[in-house]
């Protein structure tokens, strides 16, 4: 990592700026703040009317001078001054007031792996605005991996997948480093898509937005398995009409549709493979993978990867927080360094 373990002691707070939600960790008092990154605004007067769960709850659901944004986009903020805004509300006044009662107050932060420099520049002028006099950059991957409990400091191969609403990064972790990595634009948003479009295009069915999770859908019990759900009762609105209406899907069709945007995860993990060193692949074939992020739980993802790789997949305890939890345990020194002392002469 090209942050050293003692800098990161040194940090207050830390912050995962994600698409779908962003989680604050703050020293000493553990994870604070897990809600979903959005945010709704008048757009009369510009005054912040929501944050989080209540912010997303309107989504498709507001009158016309009412905009519910998203500031961060594919792990990248994208709206600096509305990240911000978001930010102040979610971690609260108190908690604030706290944080910036500290003498150099430093803050750590996800980044996207191979993050370009305006998207990383946007995340640290983010939490500048916070306060922060000083801002440390982790790649998601390795903070990601120290969540889960890898051993990522020691000299052997650990593959981690980190499963986001924008794209799915892919690596091969040893001594403390990415030895190789893939980041893929496909995510949960493409799933999601993936539904909408094939229930639009097969059953003239459009959904509600806040209807549009794989989760909440159909694929339940064995979801992306042939053992799954023969069929599916779905409410949307008619495309022609305009009116509610109700069908009865194949969840065996619905399972094809959403293996469309799998494959490229799949391109993804063979590159990766394709380009690590022999011996550390010959360690992943026991170790397996780890399934981290929120659309690791999506129900069957698992075990569909595992029988196209032929390798173990593995599902975090909790994987949609082990990046932050990573973050966490290096502001609190749980983490204890691999020192590679040079040799005497």
């Amino acid at each position: 990592m090209t942050v050293s373990l003692e800098q990161l002691s040194r940090c207050h707070f830390a912050v995962d700026l994600g698409a779908a939600r962003t989680r604050v960790y703050v020293k000493g008092a553990g994870l604070v703040v897990d809600q979903p990154s959005v945010a709704a605004v008048n757009t009369r007067t510009g005054a912040l009317i929501a944050v989080g769960d209540f912010a997303e709850q309107m989504t498709g659901r507001t009158p016309q001078y009412i905009r519910v944004v998203r500031p961060v986009s594919g792990g990248t903020v994208v709206d600096i001054e509305m990240a911000q805004r978001m930010l102040r509300h979610l971690i609260g006044d108190k908690m604030r007031r706290a944080l910036r009662r500290k003498a150099r107050l430093r803050a750590a932060a996800c980044t996207p792996h191979e993050a370009d420099p305006l998207a990383r520049r946007a995340t640290i002028e983010t939490l500048v605005g916070l306060g922060a006099r000083r801002v440390e950059l982790v790649d998601t991957l390795i903070a990601a991996a120290v969540g889960c409990g890898l051993p990522v400091e020691r000299p052997e191969a650990t593959m981690i997948m980190v499963c986001g609403a924008a794209a799915t990064q892919v690596a091969v972790l040893s001594l403390g480093s990415i030895v190789t990595a893939e980041r893929i634009p496909v995510g949960g948003e493409a799933v999601d898509r993936a539904i909408v479009q094939h229930l639009r295009h097969n059953h003239e069915l459009m959904l509600p937005s806040q209807s549009v999770r794989p989760l909440q859908i159909a694929l339940s019990d064995n979801g992306l398995t042939p053992q799954g759900p023969v069929s599916t009762e779905i409410h949307g609105r008619d495309v022609a009409t305009g009116l509610a209406r109700s069908v009865r899907v194949d969840t065996a069709a619905m399972r094809d549709a959403i293996h469309t945007p799998l494959l490229a995860v799949l391109d993804g993990i063979g590159k990766v493979l394709r380009d690590c060193p022999p011996d550390l692949v010959a360690d992943l074939v026991d170790r397996g993978i780890m399934m981290v992020g929120g659309t690791a739980l999506l129900p069957g993802l698992d075990q569909m990867l595992g029988e196209a790789t032929g390798m173990p997949v593995h599902i975090a305890e909790r994987p949609d927080v082990c990046a932050v939890q990573g973050l966490g345990a290096m502001l609190e020194g749980r983490i204890a360094p691999l020192v590679l002392a040079p040799l005497a002469a």
